[in-house]
């Protein structure tokens, strides 16, 4: 089963903490997760935890789930890193800054498991 969603970006205060230890496991934590409604989850079959692959023409990236009953149904947000980048828009328009908003993407369980942040890197420089 896949769902569609509209994928937004921003940053979190968990993840601007860690800025600073890209390598460690609280960074890991602070990213590599999609927030969704929890309607969005049951219609999956998910819960908090499962891993999601998520994808959009920009490329697919695997996350941890994460409910988020303020978010709308159809709405994913993943917090602004390497996790967001492989799935996000990569034109700047000349701003410096992608785009980290209304990417369209499709969700799925899948039973892979999250890359940390050296083998994410490896696998998109290897690509």
């Amino acid at each position: 089963m896949k769902i569609k969603a509209n994928l937004i970006s921003g940053r979190t205060a968990k993840q601007g903490a860690n800025l600073e230890a890209k390598t460690y496991k609280s960074y890991f934590e602070a990213c590599s997760y999609c927030e969704l409604n929890s309607v969005d989850l049951d219609k999956l079959g998910a819960y908090e935890g499962n891993s999601l692959k998520v994808t959009s023409e920009f490329g697919e990236v695997v996350v941890f789930a994460k409910a988020n009953d303020g978010n709308p149904k159809g709405l994913a947000f993943i917090p602004m890193g390497p996790w967001a980048n492989t799935v996000l828009n990569p034109d700047t328009h000349g701003c410096g800054m992608p785009g980290l908003k209304g990417v369209p993407a499709e969700i799925e369980i899948t039973d892979e498991k999250p890359l940390d942040m050296k083998s994410l890197m490896k696998k998109y420089l290897e690509n």
